[in-house]
């Protein structure tokens, strides 16, 4: 009872509501920061923030059974002998052998194959399954250097040098223990069980000219056959596209604070990084700065794709294809209610469940553990990420249509309009209803 004989509300702290209290208990009791996988959960604006303008009279739209509309796109022309040819403009993002399952790296390269797309090897080197099932196979090039070898970075069809990656801006990548079987540690030439930690930039350079060298040396390792993309975590997109575009690159990959991760501190994934909608037209205004924009460098946006529709609104904001990490994983039946039992005996429910880092995955897919990969059957999962794919790409088209376009990279920021001021100002388009745009550069 209150002191006047009323009854107490109860009314939760908006600073220290019952999530920070738990944090700062279990910091407090463990002395220890957490880990996890997947991406930022806080309330970000996102992609449902934007909707499309469909055509009626102003625009004309098409005919979906009878006028096509495409979606295919090339990287590398110009300077590669063997550009990179994808014919839908969603891509598999780069996950390693180690925090995914040998049977999740081939179903990746499986589904990605069946739909004419690319998928990207990750830390640790490349595996011999993920190569043979993939017609399309982008390898990493990353800091730790862990499997890192010419003979596969010669038999790959692009090569990504990660600089950044949007869970974690400026740090570099974890594989604990439990998850270095003796193949893993076999590939990356470390020992079996023990925590793997990667560096947080490239031990042969510094800066940006340094980045220029490195590419011009990996042109020469594959005699000019293939492009060589950058990526880069979406913190200062503008200054960091411009950069990677002046080095040589022929793709800019952008990966937005949404983009997920086997395993970092989870200070990162919350707090280091800027969303994917507000990274997406920073990176174009460089391009477009450098006339590169639509031209010879492509720009490829991650960090949060769910469906169609986001697909098609990061094209309209100016990315020439998207990657998915993430809902890739899901596609495949992480975190899927088949394994709800299992999910809640490790105190999490389906849904979830992030804690890729501990090897417990019921769904066989983020763990190395021979007892729950043997569920994963790489043929069935294989052909859900193709059905997956084949959706986004249907759903892409349908909006560009809707919009009057015969291409999907026609999609333009002008098809745009954002529901909240806060989306409008990233996304920089206008707010519904409205002609104004929260901060116009083009004003400026």
């Amino acid at each position: 009872m209150s002191p006047t004989g009323g009854n107490w509300h109860l009314r939760e702290s908006y600073t220290f509501d019952r999530n920070v209290i738990a944090e700062i208990h279990r910091a407090a009791n463990t002395g220890v920061y957490r880990i996890r996988g997947w991406g930022a959960k806080r309330k970000l604006p996102t992609f449902d923030d934007l909707v499309f303008l469909g055509a009626s009279m102003s625009r004309y739209p098409l005919e979906g059974y009878r006028e096509s509309c495409g979606t295919d796109l090339v990287i590398g022309e110009g300077r590669a002998a063997r550009p990179l040819k994808i014919d839908i403009p969603v891509t598999i993002a780069g996950m390693s052998f180690g925090s995914l399952s040998s049977q999740a790296k081939e179903a990746l390269g499986r589904g990605a194959s069946a739909m004419g797309t690319s998928t990207t090897s990750g830390d640790g080197g490349m595996l011999p399954e993920e190569r043979q099932h993939s017609s399309k196979l982008v390898y990493q090039y990353l800091p730790s250097r862990y499997g890192q070898n010419p003979d596969d970075l010669r038999s790959a069809d692009a090569i990504e040098v990660v600089v950044g990656q949007g869970a974690k801006p400026g740090g570099g990548g974890m594989l604990l223990g439990q998850k270095v079987s003796e193949r893993v540690a076999g590939m990356r030439t470390l020992p079996a069980g023990i925590d793997q930690r990667s560096a947080c930039r490239h031990p042969d350079w510094t800066g940006p000219d340094d980045l220029q060298i490195k590419i011009h040396e990996l042109r020469e390792v594959v005699d000019w056959q293939v492009p060589i993309y950058v990526k880069i975590g979406a913190a200062r997109p503008f200054y960091d596209t411009a950069l990677a575009v002046k080095a040589g690159a022929d793709a800019v990959v952008v990966d937005g604070m949404q983009g997920g991760t086997a395993a970092t501190q989870d200070v990162f994934i919350e707090h280091v990084g800027i969303p994917t909608i507000a990274a997406i037209p920073e990176a174009v205004r460089a391009l477009r700065d450098l006339d590169m924009h639509r031209k010879s460098v492509k720009l490829i946006a991650s960090g949060g794709i769910r469906s169609g529709a986001d697909v098609a609104k990061a094209l309209a904001l100016g990315a020439d294809a998207v990657s998915i990490g993430t809902a890739a994983l899901i596609a495949l039946g992480d975190n899927h209610p088949a394994h709800d039992e299992e999910y809640r005996r490790l105190g999490s429910a389906a849904g979830f469940w992030d804690d890729l880092q501990d090897g417990t995955d019921p769904a066989g897919i983020a763990t190395q553990d021979p007892r729950l990969t043997s569920r994963l059957d790489p043929v069935i999962a294989g052909r859900r990420l193709a059905n997956y794919l084949q959706v986004l790409t249907l759903e892409t088209q349908t909006i560009a249509r809707a919009s009057g376009k015969s291409h999907i990279s026609n999609l333009e920021p002008e098809d745009l309009a954002a529901l909240t001021v806060e989306a409008a100002a990233m996304a920089q388009v206008p707010v519904a209803g409205t002609d104004w745009i929260p901060g116009d550069r083009r004003k400026s």
